[in-house]
């Protein structure tokens, strides 16, 4: 999750707009999205909807997020092959660069490949 987060941290300071990032989890929910979600579902969809701002999603959401430019990955849990799931969702939804943040061993495993 930390490195997940440095990297929207660098995404933003390189002069990307928050609204072009949706970061994906694969395992417990960000804090952001958790504390969003406490106020209801409604609202933390329009929040999404507006795209003003970073989006984070549970990976089990991600088919109802919408494709943004960047997807960034945190790779924070690999339940029943959760991440071999998320990774060719994530890459449908990023429109131009997909960033996978996580143990190398776990993405690697999801791939079937050394990456």
């Amino acid at each position: 999750m930390d490195a997940a987060e440095e990297a929207v941290d660098l995404l933003l300071e390189s002069g990307r707009a928050p609204g072009d990032i949706l970061v994906l989890t694969t395992g417990e929910q960000h804090p952001w999205a958790a504390h969003e979600l406490s106020f209801g579902e409604a609202a933390y969809w329009a929040q999404h909807d507006a795209g003003d701002d970073v989006f984070f999603a549970d990976v089990s959401a991600a088919d109802r997020a919408a494709s943004r430019p960047v997807v960034v990955v945190a790779v924070n849990g690999d339940a029943d092959g959760t991440v071999a799931r998320t990774l060719p969702a994530a890459r449908d939804r990023a429109g131009v660069l997909l960033i996978v943040c996580g143990d190398p061993q776990t993405i690697n495993s999801a791939l079937g490949a050394g990456v």
